[in-house]
Protein backbone atom coordinates (compact mmCIF):
# COMPACT_ATOMS: atom_id res chain seq x y z
CA UNK A 1 0.00 0.00 0.00
CA UNK A 2 1.49 3.42 -0.90
CA UNK A 3 2.77 5.48 2.02
CA UNK A 4 0.14 7.81 3.44
CA UNK A 5 -2.79 5.78 2.14
CA UNK A 6 -5.20 4.05 4.49
CA UNK A 7 -7.12 0.86 3.76
CA UNK A 8 -10.66 1.32 2.47
CA UNK A 9 -13.22 -0.96 4.10
CA UNK A 10 -15.36 -1.50 1.01
CA UNK A 11 -15.96 -5.19 1.64
CA UNK A 12 -18.09 -4.88 4.77
CA UNK A 13 -20.77 -7.54 4.42
CA UNK A 14 -24.28 -7.00 5.64
CA UNK A 15 -24.38 -8.60 9.12
CA UNK A 16 -26.54 -11.69 9.20
CA UNK A 17 -29.92 -11.38 10.94
CA UNK A 18 -29.10 -8.05 12.57
CA UNK A 19 -32.39 -6.52 11.44
CA UNK A 20 -34.42 -9.48 12.66
CA UNK A 21 -33.85 -8.86 16.36
CA UNK A 22 -37.03 -7.95 18.16
CA UNK A 23 -37.07 -4.38 19.48
CA UNK A 24 -33.81 -3.38 17.73
CA UNK A 25 -34.05 -0.47 15.33
CA UNK A 26 -32.14 -0.32 12.06
CA UNK A 27 -30.01 2.50 13.41
CA UNK A 28 -29.11 0.60 16.58
CA UNK A 29 -28.35 -2.56 14.64
CA UNK A 30 -26.07 -0.71 12.22
CA UNK A 31 -24.34 1.09 15.10
CA UNK A 32 -23.68 -2.13 17.02
CA UNK A 33 -22.41 -3.85 13.88
CA UNK A 34 -19.88 -1.11 13.05
CA UNK A 35 -18.81 -0.64 16.67
CA UNK A 36 -18.21 -4.39 17.01
CA UNK A 37 -16.17 -4.41 13.80
CA UNK A 38 -13.97 -1.59 15.13
CA UNK A 39 -13.43 -3.19 18.54
CA UNK A 40 -12.79 -6.57 16.95
CA UNK A 41 -10.18 -4.99 14.60
CA UNK A 42 -12.05 -6.05 11.47
CA UNK A 43 -11.87 -2.31 10.83
CA UNK A 44 -8.32 -1.44 11.91
CA UNK A 45 -7.14 1.98 13.02
CA UNK A 46 -6.84 4.38 10.08
CA UNK A 47 -9.11 2.45 7.73
CA UNK A 48 -11.70 4.45 5.79
CA UNK A 49 -15.32 3.39 5.96
CA UNK A 50 -17.44 3.24 2.82
CA UNK A 51 -19.46 6.35 2.08
CA UNK A 52 -22.83 6.56 3.78
CA UNK A 53 -24.48 6.18 0.36
CA UNK A 54 -22.51 3.03 -0.50
CA UNK A 55 -23.06 1.40 2.89
CA UNK A 56 -26.75 2.28 2.89
CA UNK A 57 -27.19 0.58 -0.48
CA UNK A 58 -25.23 -2.48 0.59
CA UNK A 59 -27.03 -2.87 3.92
CA UNK A 60 -30.43 -1.91 2.46
CA UNK A 61 -31.18 0.90 4.90
CA UNK A 62 -31.63 4.62 4.36
CA UNK A 63 -28.66 6.92 3.95
CA UNK A 64 -29.99 9.01 6.85
CA UNK A 65 -29.76 5.96 9.11
CA UNK A 66 -26.11 5.43 8.23
CA UNK A 67 -25.33 9.15 8.62
CA UNK A 68 -26.85 9.07 12.11
CA UNK A 69 -24.73 6.01 12.96
CA UNK A 70 -21.55 7.70 11.68
CA UNK A 71 -22.36 10.79 13.75
CA UNK A 72 -22.83 8.69 16.90
CA UNK A 73 -19.58 6.83 16.35
CA UNK A 74 -17.84 10.16 15.82
CA UNK A 75 -19.30 11.60 19.02
CA UNK A 76 -18.02 8.55 20.93
CA UNK A 77 -14.50 8.87 19.41
CA UNK A 78 -14.59 5.67 17.40
CA UNK A 79 -14.27 7.45 14.05
CA UNK A 80 -13.23 10.82 12.66
CA UNK A 81 -15.19 12.67 9.99
CA UNK A 82 -13.20 15.12 7.87
CA UNK A 83 -14.69 16.80 4.79
CA UNK A 84 -12.96 15.49 1.69
CA UNK A 85 -11.33 12.63 3.60
CA UNK A 86 -14.37 10.58 4.54
CA UNK A 87 -15.05 8.67 7.73
CA UNK A 88 -12.08 6.86 9.26
CA UNK A 89 -11.51 4.67 12.29
CA UNK A 90 -9.68 6.64 14.97
CA UNK A 91 -6.07 5.75 15.74
CA UNK A 92 -7.06 5.38 19.40
CA UNK A 93 -10.36 3.88 20.51
CA UNK A 94 -11.69 4.07 24.10
CA UNK A 95 -9.02 2.90 26.56
CA UNK A 96 -10.65 -0.14 28.09
CA UNK A 97 -10.83 -1.80 24.69
CA UNK A 98 -7.17 -1.13 23.88
CA UNK A 99 -6.20 -3.55 26.63
CA UNK A 100 -8.72 -6.17 25.55
CA UNK A 101 -6.01 -8.81 25.82
CA UNK A 102 -6.44 -8.69 29.59
CA UNK A 103 -10.13 -9.52 29.44
CA UNK A 104 -11.62 -12.98 29.36
CA UNK A 105 -14.09 -12.08 26.63
CA UNK A 106 -14.19 -9.88 23.55
CA UNK A 107 -17.36 -7.87 22.93
CA UNK A 108 -19.62 -10.00 20.80
CA UNK A 109 -21.32 -8.73 17.68
CA UNK A 110 -22.38 -9.61 14.17
CA UNK A 111 -18.76 -9.65 12.96
CA UNK A 112 -17.24 -11.44 15.95
CA UNK A 113 -15.02 -14.50 15.48
CA UNK A 114 -13.74 -16.85 18.21
CA UNK A 115 -10.67 -15.44 19.95
CA UNK A 116 -7.43 -17.24 19.02
CA UNK A 117 -6.05 -19.57 21.66
CA UNK A 118 -2.37 -19.25 22.49
CA UNK A 119 -0.21 -22.33 22.84
CA UNK A 120 2.09 -20.57 25.29
CA UNK A 121 -0.41 -19.19 27.76
CA UNK A 122 0.08 -15.62 26.52
CA UNK A 123 -3.14 -13.86 25.63
CA UNK A 124 -3.29 -12.43 22.12
CA UNK A 125 -2.34 -8.79 21.76
CA UNK A 126 -0.93 -8.37 25.27
CA UNK A 127 1.68 -5.57 25.31
CA UNK A 128 4.53 -6.37 25.03
CA UNK A 129 4.60 -10.18 24.89
CA UNK A 130 3.19 -10.24 21.38
CA UNK A 131 6.17 -12.01 19.82
CA UNK A 132 4.25 -13.85 17.14
CA UNK A 133 2.59 -13.49 13.77
CA UNK A 134 -0.62 -11.46 13.75
CA UNK A 135 -3.33 -13.94 12.81
CA UNK A 136 -5.67 -11.10 11.83
CA UNK A 137 -3.47 -10.45 8.78
CA UNK A 138 -3.95 -13.99 7.50
CA UNK A 139 -6.08 -14.04 4.29
CA UNK A 140 -8.62 -16.61 5.39
CA UNK A 141 -10.74 -16.32 2.24
CA UNK A 142 -7.83 -17.13 -0.07
CA UNK A 143 -6.72 -19.93 2.24
CA UNK A 144 -10.20 -21.46 2.30
CA UNK A 145 -10.39 -21.49 -1.49
CA UNK A 146 -7.02 -23.20 -1.79
CA UNK A 147 -7.88 -25.70 0.94
CA UNK A 148 -11.19 -26.58 -0.70
CA UNK A 149 -9.62 -26.92 -4.13
CA UNK A 150 -6.82 -29.10 -2.76
CA UNK A 151 -9.17 -31.43 -0.91
CA UNK A 152 -11.47 -31.86 -3.92
CA UNK A 153 -8.46 -32.73 -6.06
CA UNK A 154 -6.91 -35.11 -3.53
CA UNK A 155 -6.72 -38.79 -4.42
CA UNK A 156 -7.37 -41.60 -1.92
CA UNK A 157 -3.67 -42.42 -2.14
CA UNK A 158 -2.75 -38.91 -1.05
CA UNK A 159 -5.24 -38.85 1.81
CA UNK A 160 -4.06 -42.22 3.09
CA UNK A 161 -0.33 -41.68 2.50
CA UNK A 162 1.82 -43.28 5.16
CA UNK A 163 5.00 -41.43 4.19
CA UNK A 164 6.44 -40.32 7.57
CA UNK A 165 8.33 -37.47 5.91
CA UNK A 166 5.11 -35.71 4.90
CA UNK A 167 3.12 -34.93 1.77
CA UNK A 168 5.38 -34.92 -1.32
CA UNK A 169 3.59 -31.89 -2.77
CA UNK A 170 4.25 -29.80 0.32
CA UNK A 171 7.88 -30.89 0.47
CA UNK A 172 8.29 -29.83 -3.17
CA UNK A 173 6.87 -26.39 -2.42
CA UNK A 174 9.10 -25.97 0.65
CA UNK A 175 12.20 -26.97 -1.31
CA UNK A 176 11.28 -24.49 -4.06
CA UNK A 177 10.70 -21.68 -1.55
CA UNK A 178 13.96 -22.34 0.32
CA UNK A 179 15.95 -22.36 -2.91
CA UNK A 180 14.48 -19.05 -4.10
CA UNK A 181 14.31 -17.09 -0.86
CA UNK A 182 16.75 -18.62 1.67
CA UNK A 183 19.53 -19.79 -0.63
CA UNK A 184 19.13 -23.41 0.50
CA UNK A 185 19.56 -25.87 -2.36
CA UNK A 186 17.78 -29.03 -1.34
CA UNK A 187 15.47 -31.66 -2.77
CA UNK A 188 12.04 -32.63 -1.45
CA UNK A 189 13.63 -35.88 -0.27
CA UNK A 190 15.78 -33.91 2.20
CA UNK A 191 12.72 -32.44 3.94
CA UNK A 192 10.66 -33.82 6.82
CA UNK A 193 7.37 -32.15 7.78
CA UNK A 194 6.87 -31.49 11.52
CA UNK A 195 4.37 -29.65 13.71
CA UNK A 196 6.90 -26.88 14.32
CA UNK A 197 10.44 -26.18 15.42
CA UNK A 198 10.00 -27.65 18.89
CA UNK A 199 8.78 -30.88 17.33
CA UNK A 200 11.89 -30.93 15.18
CA UNK A 201 14.15 -30.38 18.18
CA UNK A 202 12.38 -33.17 20.04
CA UNK A 203 12.88 -35.54 17.11
CA UNK A 204 16.58 -34.67 17.00
CA UNK A 205 16.94 -35.15 20.75
CA UNK A 206 15.27 -38.59 20.51
CA UNK A 207 17.24 -39.65 17.43
CA UNK A 208 20.84 -38.52 17.80
CA UNK A 209 21.44 -37.38 21.39
CA UNK A 210 22.52 -39.97 23.95
CA UNK A 211 22.53 -39.56 27.71
CA UNK A 212 25.61 -37.59 28.76
CA UNK A 213 26.22 -36.03 25.33
CA UNK A 214 27.29 -32.41 25.31
CA UNK A 215 24.84 -30.11 23.57
CA UNK A 216 26.05 -26.53 23.09
CA UNK A 217 23.46 -23.78 23.39
CA UNK A 218 23.47 -20.01 22.92
CA UNK A 219 23.58 -18.02 26.16
CA UNK A 220 21.23 -16.19 26.42
CA UNK A 221 19.08 -18.51 24.37
CA UNK A 222 15.77 -20.18 23.64
CA UNK A 223 14.60 -21.89 26.86
CA UNK A 224 12.55 -24.61 25.12
CA UNK A 225 15.60 -25.88 23.23
CA UNK A 226 17.54 -26.26 26.47
CA UNK A 227 14.65 -28.11 28.11
CA UNK A 228 14.09 -30.51 25.21
CA UNK A 229 17.73 -31.54 24.95
CA UNK A 230 18.07 -31.84 28.73
CA UNK A 231 15.02 -34.15 28.79
CA UNK A 232 16.91 -36.52 26.48
CA UNK A 233 19.73 -36.77 29.03
CA UNK A 234 22.08 -34.33 27.30
CA UNK A 235 24.51 -32.15 29.20
CA UNK A 236 23.77 -28.50 28.25
CA UNK A 237 26.86 -26.35 27.62
CA UNK A 238 26.28 -22.59 27.58
CA UNK A 239 28.19 -20.61 24.95
CA UNK A 240 28.06 -16.82 25.12
CA UNK A 241 26.71 -14.67 22.28
CA UNK A 242 28.37 -11.43 21.21
CA UNK A 243 27.64 -8.86 18.50
CA UNK A 244 28.48 -11.38 15.74
CA UNK A 245 26.67 -14.39 17.13
CA UNK A 246 27.77 -17.44 19.08
CA UNK A 247 31.36 -17.30 20.38
CA UNK A 248 33.22 -19.85 18.23
CA UNK A 249 36.42 -19.45 20.25
CA UNK A 250 34.57 -20.76 23.29
CA UNK A 251 32.91 -23.41 21.14
CA UNK A 252 36.29 -24.84 20.12
CA UNK A 253 36.84 -25.91 23.73
CA UNK A 254 34.06 -28.45 23.23
CA UNK A 255 35.18 -30.53 20.28
CA UNK A 256 33.45 -33.52 21.87
CA UNK A 257 29.99 -31.94 21.67
CA UNK A 258 27.24 -33.83 19.87
CA UNK A 259 25.58 -30.73 18.42
CA UNK A 260 25.14 -26.98 18.74
CA UNK A 261 21.84 -25.14 18.50
CA UNK A 262 21.87 -21.61 17.00
CA UNK A 263 19.48 -18.89 15.77
CA UNK A 264 21.68 -17.09 13.20
CA UNK A 265 19.16 -14.84 11.40
CA UNK A 266 17.85 -13.01 14.48
CA UNK A 267 19.34 -14.48 17.63
CA UNK A 268 16.79 -15.44 20.24
CA UNK A 269 16.56 -13.30 22.31
CA UNK A 270 19.29 -10.69 21.63
CA UNK A 271 18.33 -10.17 17.99
CA UNK A 272 21.89 -10.03 16.59
CA UNK A 273 22.51 -11.42 13.11
CA UNK A 274 25.39 -13.88 12.91
CA UNK A 275 28.14 -12.51 10.68
CA UNK A 276 29.33 -14.41 7.62
CA UNK A 277 32.77 -14.82 9.19
CA UNK A 278 31.25 -16.34 12.31
CA UNK A 279 29.05 -18.64 10.22
CA UNK A 280 32.08 -20.01 8.38
CA UNK A 281 33.91 -20.51 11.68
CA UNK A 282 30.92 -22.40 13.07
CA UNK A 283 30.73 -24.70 10.05
CA UNK A 284 34.46 -25.37 10.22
CA UNK A 285 34.13 -26.29 13.90
CA UNK A 286 31.29 -28.68 13.09
CA UNK A 287 33.29 -30.34 10.34
CA UNK A 288 36.40 -30.69 12.51
CA UNK A 289 34.51 -32.02 15.55
CA UNK A 290 31.95 -34.14 13.72
CA UNK A 291 29.11 -32.30 15.46
CA UNK A 292 25.74 -31.30 14.06
CA UNK A 293 24.60 -27.69 13.78
CA UNK A 294 20.89 -27.11 14.35
CA UNK A 295 19.80 -23.89 12.63
CA UNK A 296 16.54 -22.45 13.96
CA UNK A 297 15.42 -20.01 11.25
CA UNK A 298 12.28 -18.96 13.12
CA UNK A 299 11.76 -15.39 11.84
CA UNK A 300 14.22 -14.77 9.01
CA UNK A 301 11.42 -13.72 6.63
CA UNK A 302 10.94 -10.48 8.57
CA UNK A 303 13.94 -8.25 7.94
CA UNK A 304 13.03 -4.56 7.86
CA UNK A 305 16.24 -2.84 6.78
CA UNK A 306 17.74 -4.99 4.04
CA UNK A 307 17.48 -8.35 2.36
CA UNK A 308 18.27 -11.06 4.92
CA UNK A 309 21.47 -13.05 4.70
CA UNK A 310 21.05 -16.47 3.14
CA UNK A 311 20.52 -19.23 5.66
CA UNK A 312 23.48 -20.83 7.40
CA UNK A 313 22.43 -24.03 5.65
CA UNK A 314 23.18 -22.33 2.31
CA UNK A 315 26.90 -22.35 3.25
CA UNK A 316 26.91 -25.96 4.45
CA UNK A 317 29.36 -27.69 2.15
CA UNK A 318 30.16 -30.20 4.91
CA UNK A 319 26.54 -31.44 5.28
CA UNK A 320 26.53 -30.77 9.04
CA UNK A 321 23.54 -28.37 9.32
CA UNK A 322 19.98 -29.33 10.21
CA UNK A 323 17.71 -26.50 9.08
CA UNK A 324 14.46 -25.97 11.03
CA UNK A 325 11.60 -23.72 9.89
CA UNK A 326 7.98 -23.20 10.82
CA UNK A 327 4.81 -21.84 9.25
CA UNK A 328 3.47 -21.29 12.77
CA UNK A 329 5.67 -18.20 12.98
CA UNK A 330 5.09 -16.85 9.49
CA UNK A 331 1.32 -17.48 9.26
CA UNK A 332 -0.43 -18.15 12.58
CA UNK A 333 0.37 -20.09 15.72
CA UNK A 334 -2.45 -22.60 15.46
CA UNK A 335 -1.42 -23.93 12.04
CA UNK A 336 1.09 -26.41 13.55
CA UNK A 337 3.11 -27.13 10.41
CA UNK A 338 6.90 -26.89 10.33
CA UNK A 339 9.75 -28.65 8.58
CA UNK A 340 13.38 -29.72 8.73
CA UNK A 341 16.02 -30.00 6.00
CA UNK A 342 18.27 -32.89 6.97
CA UNK A 343 21.75 -33.96 5.86
CA UNK A 344 21.76 -37.42 4.27
CA UNK A 345 23.45 -38.93 7.31
CA UNK A 346 20.57 -38.01 9.62
CA UNK A 347 17.53 -38.65 7.46
CA UNK A 348 17.16 -42.41 8.16
CA UNK A 349 17.44 -41.86 11.92
CA UNK A 350 14.76 -39.17 11.96
CA UNK A 351 12.38 -41.15 9.74
CA UNK A 352 12.74 -44.16 12.02
CA UNK A 353 11.80 -42.04 15.02
CA UNK A 354 8.82 -40.57 13.15
CA UNK A 355 7.59 -44.04 12.19
CA UNK A 356 7.71 -45.13 15.83
CA UNK A 357 6.16 -41.99 17.33
CA UNK A 358 3.57 -41.50 14.58
CA UNK A 359 3.11 -38.72 12.03
CA UNK A 360 1.79 -35.61 13.78
CA UNK A 361 0.71 -33.32 10.91
CA UNK A 362 -2.68 -33.92 9.33
CA UNK A 363 -2.76 -34.56 5.59
CA UNK A 364 -5.50 -31.99 4.97
CA UNK A 365 -3.37 -29.16 6.37
CA UNK A 366 -0.41 -30.29 4.28
CA UNK A 367 -2.40 -30.43 1.06
CA UNK A 368 -3.98 -27.04 1.71
CA UNK A 369 -0.63 -25.41 2.48
CA UNK A 370 0.97 -26.94 -0.61
CA UNK A 371 -1.81 -25.54 -2.81
CA UNK A 372 -1.56 -22.15 -1.13
CA UNK A 373 2.19 -21.97 -1.69
CA UNK A 374 1.88 -23.13 -5.29
CA UNK A 375 -0.61 -20.32 -5.89
CA UNK A 376 2.00 -17.77 -4.76
CA UNK A 377 -0.17 -16.69 -1.83
CA UNK A 378 2.45 -17.53 0.77
CA UNK A 379 5.03 -15.13 -0.63
CA UNK A 380 2.40 -12.42 -1.13
CA UNK A 381 1.29 -12.79 2.48
CA UNK A 382 4.87 -12.55 3.73
CA UNK A 383 5.34 -9.33 1.79
CA UNK A 384 2.20 -7.80 3.27
CA UNK A 385 2.94 -8.99 6.80
CA UNK A 386 6.49 -7.64 6.60
CA UNK A 387 5.12 -4.23 5.66
CA UNK A 388 2.64 -4.29 8.57
CA UNK A 389 5.24 -5.39 11.12
CA UNK A 390 7.72 -2.78 9.95
CA UNK A 391 5.05 -0.10 10.36
CA UNK A 392 4.43 -1.28 13.92
CA UNK A 393 8.12 -1.40 14.73
CA UNK A 394 8.67 2.09 13.34
CA UNK A 395 5.79 3.44 15.41
CA UNK A 396 7.13 1.79 18.57
CA UNK A 397 10.58 3.30 18.07
CA UNK A 398 9.20 6.73 17.17
CA UNK A 399 6.94 6.87 20.24
CA UNK A 400 9.75 5.84 22.58
CA UNK A 401 12.13 8.38 21.07
CA UNK A 402 9.53 11.13 21.42
CA UNK A 403 8.41 10.33 24.96
CA UNK A 404 11.56 9.00 26.68
CA UNK A 405 14.63 10.30 24.82
CA UNK A 406 17.95 9.24 26.29
CA UNK A 407 16.38 6.91 28.87
CA UNK A 408 17.02 3.61 27.07
CA UNK A 409 18.87 1.86 24.24
CA UNK A 410 17.30 -0.41 21.62
CA UNK A 411 18.97 -3.33 19.84
CA UNK A 412 17.83 -6.19 17.62
CA UNK A 413 15.23 -3.99 15.94
CA UNK A 414 16.39 -4.70 12.38
CA UNK A 415 14.32 -7.87 12.08
CA UNK A 416 11.98 -10.31 13.73
CA UNK A 417 9.04 -10.02 16.11
CA UNK A 418 10.75 -8.30 19.04
CA UNK A 419 13.60 -6.05 20.06
CA UNK A 420 15.62 -5.56 23.26
CA UNK A 421 15.11 -2.45 25.38
CA UNK A 422 18.18 -1.85 27.55
CA UNK A 423 17.35 -0.10 30.80
CA UNK A 424 19.39 2.65 32.49
CA UNK A 425 22.56 1.34 34.19
CA UNK A 426 21.93 0.03 37.67
CA UNK A 427 18.28 -0.80 36.99
CA UNK A 428 16.70 -3.93 38.34
CA UNK A 429 14.91 -5.85 35.58
CA UNK A 430 12.40 -7.57 37.81
CA UNK A 431 11.46 -4.45 39.70
CA UNK A 432 10.91 -2.64 36.41
CA UNK A 433 8.79 -5.52 35.08
CA UNK A 434 6.71 -5.51 38.28
CA UNK A 435 6.08 -1.78 37.93
CA UNK A 436 5.17 -2.30 34.26
CA UNK A 437 2.69 -5.00 35.24
CA UNK A 438 0.94 -2.53 37.55
CA UNK A 439 0.58 -0.25 34.51
CA UNK A 440 -0.95 -3.05 32.46
CA UNK A 441 2.19 -4.04 30.53
CA UNK A 442 3.66 -7.53 30.41
CA UNK A 443 7.46 -7.38 30.02
CA UNK A 444 9.93 -10.24 30.19
CA UNK A 445 13.38 -9.64 31.71
CA UNK A 446 16.37 -10.61 29.60
CA UNK A 447 17.72 -12.48 32.62
CA UNK A 448 15.07 -15.17 32.09
CA UNK A 449 17.02 -16.29 29.01
CA UNK A 450 20.48 -16.24 30.62
CA UNK A 451 22.27 -19.11 32.35
CA UNK A 452 25.98 -18.48 32.75
CA UNK A 453 26.30 -14.98 31.32
CA UNK A 454 25.54 -11.75 33.18
CA UNK A 455 24.22 -8.99 30.95
CA UNK A 456 23.15 -5.41 31.51
CA UNK A 457 19.50 -4.97 32.58
CA UNK A 458 17.06 -5.23 29.67
CA UNK A 459 13.57 -6.39 28.71
CA UNK A 460 12.04 -7.91 25.58
CA UNK A 461 9.57 -5.81 23.60
CA UNK A 462 7.24 -7.73 21.28
CA UNK A 463 5.15 -5.69 18.85
CA UNK A 464 4.05 -7.68 15.80
CA UNK A 465 0.69 -8.88 17.17
CA UNK A 466 -0.31 -5.43 18.44
CA UNK A 467 -2.43 -2.88 16.62
CA UNK A 468 -1.08 0.60 16.00
CA UNK A 469 -3.48 1.92 18.61
CA UNK A 470 -2.24 -0.58 21.18
CA UNK A 471 1.36 0.34 20.41
CA UNK A 472 0.70 4.06 20.89
CA UNK A 473 -1.16 3.51 24.12
CA UNK A 474 1.22 0.92 25.62
CA UNK A 475 4.37 2.75 24.56
CA UNK A 476 3.13 5.90 26.26
CA UNK A 477 2.88 3.94 29.50
CA UNK A 478 6.28 2.35 28.97
CA UNK A 479 7.88 5.73 28.28
CA UNK A 480 6.34 7.15 31.46
CA UNK A 481 7.96 4.34 33.46
CA UNK A 482 11.34 4.94 31.82
CA UNK A 483 11.20 8.65 32.61
CA UNK A 484 10.48 8.17 36.32
CA UNK A 485 12.53 5.00 36.84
Amino acid sequence: MPRGKSPLALDLPRPANWLDKEGVSKQTGAYEALRSAILGKLLPAGSRLPSSRTLAERWQVSRGTIEAVFDRLHAEAYVTRIPGSGTRVCAVVPERFLMAGFEDATPAGPFSEPAPVSDTGVREGLPFVARRADASLFPMTAWSKCATRALFAATPEQLCSDDPAGAPGLRRQIADYLGKYRGVKCSPQDIVVTTGIRHGLDLLARSIVRAGDKVCLEDPGYPAARTLFAMSGALPVDIAVDAEGIDCTALRQHADASLVYVTPAHQSPLGVTMSVTRRLELLEWASDSGAWVVEDDYDSEFNYQSAPLAALKALDQYQRVVYCGSFNKTLFTGLRVGFMVLPPGLLPLLLRTLQVTGRSVGMTEQLALAAWMEDGAFVRHLRQARHAYKERRDLLLACLERDAPGRYTISGQQAGFHCILWLPPGSDERTFCAQAAQAGLALQPLGDFCHGVKLAPAVLIGYTALSLAQIRHATQKLASLLVIY
